[in-house]
């Protein structure tokens, strides 16, 4: 018996959705916070408008870590690029939440998003190419 209701827990916990899911809305409101150093823009249109300091975040979720080409990245995140750190939610919220950390080194981001990093992940998986 104990080995059924183990079995049917562990059933159920996997049928949910990761926990470190965000919320794509939320993150359309924090990734104001960003955009003073980013902006998201495809080939063809500028979705937000925002800084030149730090990358176009367009499809960063599937990219390489360090690969966007034309911007000079730490030393600890091309690494991490060289290594074949492929970005998805999980990774991206990770880094933002607090970027020294993630890296092991100094990165060029100072700013930690503490709060809100897996929904602006999410918000960013919506402009994945």
């Amino acid at each position: 018996m104990k080995t059924l209701l183990a079995a049917s827990a562990t059933l159920v916990a996997l049928s949910f959705p990761a926990f470190a899911a965000g919320d794509a809305a939320k993150g359309e409101k924090e990734f104001n916070k960003c955009k003073a150093c980013h902006m998201i823009a495809s080939e063809s249109e500028t979705i937000v408008k925002g800084g030149k300091t730090g990358p176009n975040l367009y499809g960063v979720i599937g990219r390489t870590a360090g690969s966007v080409e034309g911007f000079s990245y730490s030393d600890g995140l091309a690494a991490k690029g060289a290594e074949g750190l492929v970005w998805d939610e999980a990774e991206l919220a990770a880094y933002v939440a607090d970027p020294n950390e993630y890296l092991g080194s100094r990165s060029k981001m100072t700013f930690k998003l503490a709060k809100g990093a897996e929904d602006v992940a999410a918000y960013l998986a919506t402009f994945s190419q």
